[in-house]
């Protein structure tokens, strides 16, 4: 599932290319095509990200919002014929914008926006979010870190891979209760996480390790993974780790793919 970075770059690449502009409106797929009509011809003035949400402005009081889910993607390119099961397309001066295969996208208005985005935490993209209602919520929990922080209620935007990286880059045991956290980690952790998406953001791919363990440091072959860049332990399942050589090690938690260095990662 892509993870808040790819739904911030992806709002500003709608921004660039429609925001302010009366744009067309369409489903080719059909599945849509009903609110397509109702958006048709009208101006879209923003899209907006908020964790692994996208939200679509257009200037009649209207919202779309997507979820990607697992295997949704949209695309932003210049004009084109329609090529496969194309959800919502939007359209003006010669670029394109298509959606395919979300597991959301509804027609909805702004206090419905409102509400959903309230009921989300903090994402560490936007620049006037509070970590600290995070933490609040993270200090009452009892089930592990690792879980809480996949929680979208709690913090909005983290998937599996940061999940994994912040956690390595920080040597935290993954099964550390959340109600433990000190408040001095949870500020690492946080700011770690506020600089690594704006870096993945930034280059469109996830980068995690620092400089001293990079291929050209290190004289290792590149990272080879559809995901693409280059990490510490996300989907590196018995290959070594980069650090202190142990083999990583993946387990189920709450039914997500845990990776972690069994030595590395032995605190608070």
């Amino acid at each position: 599932m892509p993870e808040g970075h790819v739904l911030h770059r992806l709002a500003d690449d709608l921004d660039e290319a429609f925001a302010g502009h009366p744009v067309t409106v369409s489903s080719p797929q059909g599945r849509f095509a009903a609110e397509a009509l109702l958006l048709d011809g009208r101006t879209l003035t923003a899209a907006r990200a908020v964790g692994k949400h996208l939200f679509v402005e257009f200037d009649d009081e209207r919202v779309v919002h997507i979820h990607l889910g697992l295997i949704g993607r949209m695309t932003v390119a210049p004009t084109h014929p329609v090529v496969g099961q194309v959800r919502l397309r939007i359209a003006a001066d010669g670029r394109v914008a298509d959606l395919r295969g979300p597991q959301g996208c509804r027609l909805t208005d702004p206090p419905t926006e409102a509400a959903m985005i309230a009921r989300l935490g903090p994402d560490p993209l936007d620049p006037q979010a509070d970590p600290g209602r995070a933490y609040d919520r993270l200090r009452r929990s009892h089930r592990p870190l690792a879980t809480v922080l996949l929680d979208q209620s709690v913090l909005a935007g983290v998937g599996n891979v940061y999940r994994a990286e912040v956690l390595f880059r920080h040597g935290v045991d993954p099964l550390l209760p959340a109600n433990t956290v000190s408040p001095a980690l949870w500020c690492r952790l946080w700011e770690d996480l506020v600089d690594l998406m704006a870096e993945g953001k930034r280059l469109g791919r996830i980068d995690t390790v620092r400089p001293d363990h990079t291929p050209e440091a290190m004289g290792r072959p590149p990272r080879v993974d559809d995901h693409g860049g280059e990490v510490y332990v996300y989907r590196r399942t018995e290959q070594p780790c980069l650090v202190c050589g142990t083999p990583i090690r993946q387990r189920d938690l709450a039914g997500r793919n845990l990776f972690w260095c069994p030595t590395c990662q032995r605190g608070e």
